[in-house]
């Protein structure tokens, strides 16, 4: 016991002579390291009565800890001193002028999906979002793809269970819409966001990509009123001087379907590399609402009409800026990224 104190009263003193945080943990590993005072005080345990050395123990825990915390204490005080004295020995010249933090901007694809935004926001449409992870019956059956159609072939698709995917267009969120609605309600909306497929990429293809969807719903609608739309969608987004072409195409929930061409901005539709020397360049597709799609969402298909069209976000981007790789969206290199800082 004499001995334990007396460490106690050493530790103590030369503690509370150390300068500096070195000092302070050369005597930590002193007195409180394996090889220390208090380790060899420790062993002569086993040779005491069994009342002896349970209070051994007490006293030999409360030295540890009287050590412990002085060693603590001592230490914030020591840092503390430490920033005072670099503090006093630091100058500021508050005249020097400051650095120009970067500044971010952004996203070509957020900038896209924006323009879309306000350009269907003005002529009447609302935003509307769902799900990335869906059901089969949403993304397929509902959109007339029922288990076994040879057209969910086109769609190489992440199945996360037997009836839960990782969405591959952004259709379903049309029949969450139209059931939303009762069946008995205009619909005019547009749906952007992320889908997926099992595709390998390359510079045109990727496994994720954006999309926005556009549906609208009512009486007396043809395929005049679509035609009509994706003019001005073009004209908004590409230059007044550029036109459309419509060709005949297959989607499953759409009936008649078309492919929608526009004419090249680089050619002016005379005919380039960028065209294939066709002056057209494919970039969506769309059509009027198949009547089975209607009927399955609840809308009377003999009352009710509509159409659709699906907008790849990075095909416009690709157009619109004059990028080659669809890679390029995704590597995250600011110095891709800075050049679209004033387009926002």
């Amino acid at each position: 016991m004499d001995e334990l104190i007396k460490i106690r009263e050493e530790a103590l003193k030369k503690l509370s002579e150390v300068q500096n945080l070195k000092e302070l943990n050369d005597l930590r590993v002193l007195y409180l390291g394996k090889k220390g005072p208090m380790q060899q005080a420790m062993k002569q345990m086993k040779t005491m009565a069994q009342q002896q050395r349970a209070e051994f123990g007490k006293v030999s825990n409360q030295v540890k800890k009287d050590i412990n915390d002085y060693i603590e204490n001592t230490k914030l005080r020591l840092e503390e001193l430490a920033v005072k004295a670099k503090l006093a020995g630091e100058d500021i010249d508050i005249s020097l002028p400051g650095y120009k933090l970067p500044q971010g901007s952004l996203h070509p694809l957020t900038i896209v999906k924006e323009d879309l935004e306000e350009l269907f926001l003005g002529m009447g449409y609302e935003v509307a979002e769902g799900p990335e992870v869906e059901s089969d019956h949403f993304n397929f059956e509902l959109m007339n793809l029922p288990k076994g159609h040879p057209a969910r072939d086109m769609q190489d698709t992440f199945y996360i269970n037997e009836t839960t995917l990782m969405r591959t267009h952004t259709s379903p969120v049309q029949a969450h819409v139209m059931l939303a609605k009762g069946g008995n309600q205009p619909i005019k909306v547009i749906c952007p966001g992320k889908t997926y497929r099992r595709d390998d990429d390359d510079a045109t293809h990727s496994h994720q990509f954006m999309q926005c969807e556009g549906l609208v719903v009512d009486k007396n609608i043809s395929m005049a009123d679509l035609k009509g739309t994706l003019e001005v969608f073009v004209k908004k987004m590409f230059g007044e001087k550029r036109e459309i072409r419509l060709r005949p195409s297959y989607f499953p929930f759409t009936e008649p379907s078309v492919e929608v061409d526009i004419s090249c901005g680089h050619c002016g539709g005379k005919g380039c590399s960028m065209c294939k020397k066709t002056g057209w360049i494919e970039i969506l597709g769309a059509g009027m609402v198949n009547p089975h799609v209607l009927e399955m969402c609840g809308y009377d298909s003999k009352i009710y009409q509509g159409f659709a069209f699906g907008i790849g976000l990075e095909r416009v981007a690709m157009l619109k800026y004059g990028i080659e790789n669809i890679r390029d969206f995704y590597n995250n290199d600011l110095r891709f990224l800075n050049q679209f800082a004033g387009e926002e």
